[in-house]
């Protein structure tokens, strides 16, 4: 706990500091402005290379781990871990810069989806409360890319309101690294526990009203860590798959749900929007404190879960995935709710 301790400390402090400078940096290769458009809720430009300081901190962090713990790195998959997430960030500090084509975009993240598989990071088994099925290569193959595909993209697609995507991060990268450290990996531990302080430390810019923003560069790369470090948690027999998903539930069900429910009226899902449930939760009148409130509670819940998850046994754990599926088909109808009031 030392060792991950102090991991975790260098990634907070490096990532903090970091958010404060890029806050009143005027280099033209670090001021780089988030002006409002269609899918925003915020109304003035606010610098988006926060990603730039999560990842140093964590950069810092990862790397004082592999030198507390020189036996762990090898033959972890954090080296195809790390060079996808160096794909991911380059791509998409570009696209915060000068704008990128979603093709090359794409075929980028598709890139660093096939080099998490072969660094044995897959989805190559169902394995549900009492229920362990292998998945053949046919099907373990497209299953793992576009599980891998979807979370870099769901995270992007989340962060549109001060305080949430780097909330996410640091209460769910916490929970992993709790669930690591209780399973007995204190290295896969530090390394998620330096994800869940580099966000912290980029808080400290983005709690809000905002001064920074995350950007693609940020986004992107969280969601290809939590893509990433859920399958290395589930190849490493720490959890099943499915707790990584608990972890994650309030992202992976609203942008799944929302992309859905765009599809299905008609409408481009790579277009600009405001239909998740926290953008029309601020709409419909709660404003950005409130719904962050609310969200967090909602992580900080589901996080918890994931944590307890392992100690009950397969009825309960049933129990737990049926009740959570009942709370955001609650949570729906709330949003719903409040739109309706807001208009009445």
């Amino acid at each position: 706990m030392t060792g991950t301790a102090a991991v975790a400390l260098t990634a907070f402090l490096l990532s903090a500091t970091l958010t404060a400078l890029l806050v009143r940096a005027r280099l033209p290769l670090l001021h780089v402005l988030d002006h409002p458009n269609e899918r925003s809720l915020h109304d003035s430009p606010i610098p988006r290379t926060g990603g730039l300081a999560l990842l140093g901190g964590l950069s810092a962090g990862v790397l004082l781990a592999v030198l507390a713990d020189s036996t762990a790195a090898m033959p972890s998959p954090l080296p195809w871990l790390g060079v996808a997430l160096l794909l991911v960030a380059v791509v998409s500090f570009w696209d915060d810069r000068a704008g990128t084509s979603r093709r090359l975009r794409l075929l980028v993240h598709l890139l660093a989806a096939i080099l998490l598989w072969l660094g044995g990071l897959r989805w190559n088994q169902l394995d549900l409360p009492g229920l362990m099925i292998p998945l053949p290569l046919l099907l373990a193959l497209p299953l793992s890319l576009l599980y891998s595909l979807w979370m870099i993209n769901l995270y992007n697609f989340m962060d549109g309101m001060d305080g949430l995507a780097g909330g996410m991060a640091a209460i769910g990268f916490a929970a992993l690294a709790l669930l690591g450290y209780s399973a007995g990996d204190p290295f896969y531990a530090a390394c998620c526990a330096a994800v869940a302080a580099a966000a912290a430390g980029f808080l400290t810019g983005n709690w809000p009203p905002a001064r920074i923003f995350l950007g693609d560069v940020g986004a992107s790369s969280l969601g290809l860590l939590a893509a990433g470090c859920s399958l290395w948690g589930a190849r490493a027999g720490l959890f099943p798959l499915w707790i990584g998903w608990l972890v994650f539930s309030p992202f992976i069900v609203d942008a799944t749900w929302t992309l859905l429910r765009r599809v299905i009226a008609g409408e481009r899902p790579w277009e600009a929007h405001r239909s998740h449930h926290y953008q029309r939760l601020v709409l419909a009148g709660w404003g950005h404190r409130r719904t962050l409130r609310w969200a967090l509670a909602l992580i900080a819940a589901t996080a918890a879960s994931a944590v307890a998850a392992p100690r009950l046994d397969n009825t309960e754990q049933w129990w737990l995935i049926t009740g959570w599926a009942l709370i955001f088909v609650l949570i729906h109808l709330r949003v719903s709710l409040a739109e309706r009031l807001a208009r009445a």
